[in-house]
């Protein structure tokens, strides 16, 4: 735990306050979103004035959640808000430059995050490194505060919790975990719809692209590494959207003898978009992205790194090895 403020101090702030903006990190995943639309139902069910604002707006894939709408991309001036929640994000620039740049000053900043990165960004602060996802502590903040939790509030996360975990995979899942599960059944979740959503709908391109991938899979210290790249122009010849590559680096993480996969996509501004995996603690691919200004999990973690494709991919391979030799993994 590295916070200043309790749940009962963040839930007072929600009562006290009118005007609030939700604000989660860019290139959503299923935590992000759907811990942003629970607090923006969250807080309409209080009679609250809210928006909630993404740099890159609702992925596809998550629009089959109830009032999803709710999420917009940021409009083109800035606006006054009392309180700004910034939820399932551990450095303030990854909410975006379009969010940022029109939040008039004044407001204040609550974070709730569970990243072990967070540089404590905000003026309350609940940040909880031992929870899977964010989603599980925004749980705990209604339930044990006695703030709504509603159908639509416990699918959303429901969806947060599940994809964090890895549909309940991952070893930071706890018995907790399984007990918020139950309950948000109990509210109203259909698991089966869900889950189809979440895990057995997707568009054709997507398994293109994997395709694609899969041709240029390589392997790297002693076959304990897999890792593939997507080029910018692979995306284009293929259609791809940014949503598209999400999860995809799971495929190799699957793979026996692999400790560490890695996915690296080339991004359009000269940067590039890592993400990388660990099967084995003793491999905290946290400290690895940090070393290129990234951060996140001991076992996932990202960054955005300035270089070529293959440069960026050659460097970070080699700091993987370098970390594996040390412990002679």
């Amino acid at each position: 735990m590295n916070s200043n403020a309790t749940l009962a101090s963040i839930a007072a702030a929600l009562h006290d306050k009118q005007r609030f903006l939700v604000l989660s990190h860019f290139r959503p995943d299923g935590d992000a979103i759907g811990c942003a639309l629970a607090m923006g139902l969250c807080l309409k069910e209080l009679g609250k004035e809210v928006q909630v604002w993404n740099e890159d707006g609702l992925p596809q894939r998550f629009a089959f959640l109830q009032e999803a709408a709710l999420i917009t991309k940021p409009p083109q001036n800035p606006e006054a808000f009392d309180v700004v929640l910034i939820l399932d994000t551990a450095v303030r620039n990854r909410a975006g430059a379009q969010c940022l740049q029109n939040i008039s000053p004044g407001a204040l900043w609550i974070n709730i995050d569970h990243h072990v990165s967070n540089d404590r960004l905000g003026d309350l602060l609940y940040i909880d490194t031992s929870a899977p996802a964010a989603g599980q502590i925004l749980f705990e903040l209604f339930h044990q505060c006695g703030l709504p939790l509603t159908a639509p509030m416990a699918n959303a996360l429901y969806a947060a919790i599940s994809t964090d975990t890895g549909s309940f995979q991952y070893p930071n899942t706890t018995a907790r975990t399984y007990e918020i599960a139950a309950e948000l059944v109990r509210l109203g979740v259909n698991i089966g719809a869900i889950n189809q959503a979440l895990y057995e709908t997707s568009p054709r391109r997507r398994l293109e692209l994997l395709r694609a991938l899969l041709n240029v899979l390589r392997f790297s210290s002693q076959e304990r590494v897999a890792s593939f790249a997507l080029s910018t122009q692979i995306a284009r010849e293929l259609g791809t959207i940014p949503d598209d590559t999400e999860g995809l680096i799971d495929t190799i993480r699957s793979i026996e003898g692999v400790v560490v996969a890695a996915f690296f996509e080339e991004l359009e501004d000269g940067l590039v978009r890592l993400s990388l995996r660990s099967k084995d603690a003793r491999i905290d691919v946290c400290a690895i992205c940090a070393e290129f200004g990234g951060g996140g999990h001991k076992l996932a973690s990202g960054a955005r790194v300035g270089g070529s494709l293959a440069d960026v991919q050659d460097r970070v391979l080699a700091a993987i090895d370098r970390h594996m030799s040390a412990l002679a993994v």
